[in-house]
């Protein structure tokens, strides 16, 4: 592989940034992004990608294409909780094996916005109705991790259970309705909309997410203490699954023929896993199962991966493909 690529990824402000944030773990540095400022870099993150995608959508419109993309999605985020539960149901208990499986379903937002920065660098862009398909696969795999708990959990009561609530988390839930309320926004005003708020989208876009990437390497390498409760099989699984993903993801973007832009990030999609939404519903939804093994596999070991390591290689594995 060539090593610029991961060299360029590297060097990247945000993601040096973020080796910032866990250099003062490791040494011991007050350093500390005050609250409530993580969740509002989080929000505007959300907010600006969506807007933005959905600019690019009112160019694209809704295509055979478009439709395709979006299926592929959906249907990506409903194999991968499945296949991976069976996988992990060997090794830990069914609640553990639902919600880690949920997780590695769902998506990274935050991953997905480090790829366009990414992209951005290598001059490559890539189509806004992705950050749709982004939206579109938060849900199925919390609802499909529900469902594998409840099933082979069936002897168990389920009275405190409500599906109300389980599916109000599962697509109503912040991080959802903003983008995806911020992607129509963007549709409905076009480039009108862009070109009014091009100053807060754009211009300081990279600059928020160093913020929230200094943040993320702070909170990522205090959770990486919790791994050794998860042993080494749950620490492969959190490196080997999302390479795994990641090639269904190429071969999807290869047979539907799209560029390569955009197959970085259909890639990154079904690379990622989620620890956002994911953790926020399995408290809700399976209360049995322990959240110090899925948010420190995700947080602590996928999203540094993909986002260090990870980018570089899929980009590298397109590139080779497409040419």
């Amino acid at each position: 592989m060539d090593s610029s690529l991961v060299l360029y990824n590297f060097l990247n402000p945000p993601i040096l940034f973020f080796f910032l944030g866990s250099l003062a773990v490791f040494v011991k540095s007050d350093l500390e992004i005050p609250q409530p400022l993580p969740k509002f870099f989080s929000l505007y993150l959300l907010l600006a990608i969506g807007f933005k995608g959905g600019v690019e959508l009112n160019h694209s419109g809704l295509s055979t294409e478009v439709i395709i993309v979006l299926l592929t999605a959906i249907i990506g985020s409903v194999v991968v909780p499945i296949y991976t539960f069976f996988i992990l149901k060997r090794k830990v208990s069914v609640d553990d094996a639902a919600a880690i499986s949920a997780t590695y379903g769902s998506i990274s937002a935050v991953t997905f916005i480090t790829a366009t920065a990414f992209l951005s660098k290598l001059n490559l862009g890539f189509s806004g109705y992705l950050v749709a398909a982004m939206a579109l696969m938060e849900s199925p795999a919390i609802v499909i991790g529900v469902l594998l708990s409840r099933y082979y959990n069936k002897s168990e009561a389920d009275n405190d259970f409500s599906w109300k609530e389980l599916l109000r988390e599962a697509f109503l839930n912040g991080s959802v309705f903003l983008i995806l309320g911020s992607l129509i926004i963007g549709v409905l005003t076009g480039d009108r909309g862009a070109e009014s708020l091009s100053p807060f989208t754009d211009e300081i876009f990279k600059g928020m997410l160093s913020f929230f990437l200094l943040d993320m390497g702070i909170l990522a390498t205090k959770r990486i203490k919790d791994l050794r409760k998860a042993g080494i099989f749950l620490t492969g699984f959190a490196i080997v699954i999302p390479l795994i993903n990641a090639l269904f993801g190429i071969a999807a973007a290869y047979l539907i023929g799209l560029g390569k832009g955009d197959a970085l990030m259909i890639t990154v999609l079904f690379a990622s896993a989620s620890y956002i939404a994911v953790p926020a519903a399995m408290r809700l939804s399976i209360p049995q199962s322990n959240p110090s093994l899925y948010v420190p596999m995700s947080l602590g070991i996928t999203f540094p991966f993909n986002i260090i390591i990870g980018l570089p290689v899929y980009m590298y594995i397109i590139n080779f493909l497409w040419n």
